[in-house]
């Protein structure tokens, strides 16, 4: 993974290109870094992840054949798990998906050049950061049982539905499916207000994202010191012995801070 350059260590080299590679972006780091060797990022077989430097910054980059389709699964989780190893060490601004072109001088020329004192700045405000994760998930026997003891209606529809065919009774059921929606849509918008207020004093900045499951509870980034990812686990912790049984929590991160980076 990148690390801050050693004075005494030589700089990476540029590594050996054909006539059809292209160099395949996956992000922006500080020019003051270095490669370990072997890293390998997207591509069959993977090409080796190295720096092209300008100025006070870097691109992350490795060959692939320019020709090649991009964006296959594997080729999306090497480029997410290479920018999130490479943000427990140093700043790094993410692609979302990476950028290709033509060569490591267009990368200089196109990217590095005209966005060099914007991406100083952005990699300065996300030095000794990282994003983290939330995501908090409704158990489906726990989120039903409360929506059936809190509405008369949906316990009704429960009842007039149950040992009955799914067409004799397709219309109590699609009523039944609103009523469950609606409610778990206004219970998530409160609970995600509480994961807000629990960690708004650990955190630079927050964004709500958008559930990715139905019964999602919460699914929030924030983006800290990496310092205190201690008090966050806590604070994580707390929360889900507060909702044992009715809540899963989980944390992920340090991980490249996605949600808090914007790229042309």
């Amino acid at each position: 993974m990148p690390q801050r350059r050693q004075a005494s260590r030589p700089e990476e080299s540029a590594g050996a290109r054909t006539d059809s590679s292209a160099s395949y972006v996956y992000g922006i780091v500080p020019g003051d870094v270095e490669m370990a060797p072997g890293i390998e990022g997207v591509g069959e077989p993977a090409g080796q992840v190295r720096l092209v430097t300008f100025g006070q910054i870097a691109a992350l980059v490795s060959d692939v054949e320019a020709d090649r389709p991009l964006g296959r699964p594997a080729d999306l989780q090497a480029h997410q798990r290479l920018l999130d190893q490479t943000a427990m060490e140093v700043p790094v601004l993410p692609f979302r998906f990476g950028a290709v072109l033509t060569s490591p001088e267009a990368v200089v020329e196109e990217l590095l050049k005209p966005n060099h004192d914007t991406f100083v700045d952005g990699l300065q405000q996300l030095e000794g950061l990282a994003q983290y994760v939330i995501k908090a998930r409704y158990d489906e026997r726990a989120i039903l049982t409360e929506i059936l003891e809190e509405s008369r209606e949906a316990a009704e529809l429960r009842r007039r539905i149950a040992g009955l065919p799914a067409d004799a009774t397709r219309n109590e059921r699609i009523r039944l499916g609103e009523i469950i929606e609606r409610t778990i849509a206004g219970k998530r918008e409160t609970d995600t207000e509480t994961v807000v207020e629990d960690l708004l004093d650990l955190c630079e900045q927050v964004v709500l994202r958008n559930p990715s499951h139905e019964r999602d509870a919460a699914h929030v980034a924030v983006l800290m010191e990496q310092g205190r990812q201690a008090e966050l686990e806590q604070a994580v912790d707390r929360l889900a012995s507060q909702w044992s049984g009715r809540v899963e929590m989980r944390l992920l991160g340090p991980l490249a801070p996605y949600d808090f980076v914007t790229t042309s």
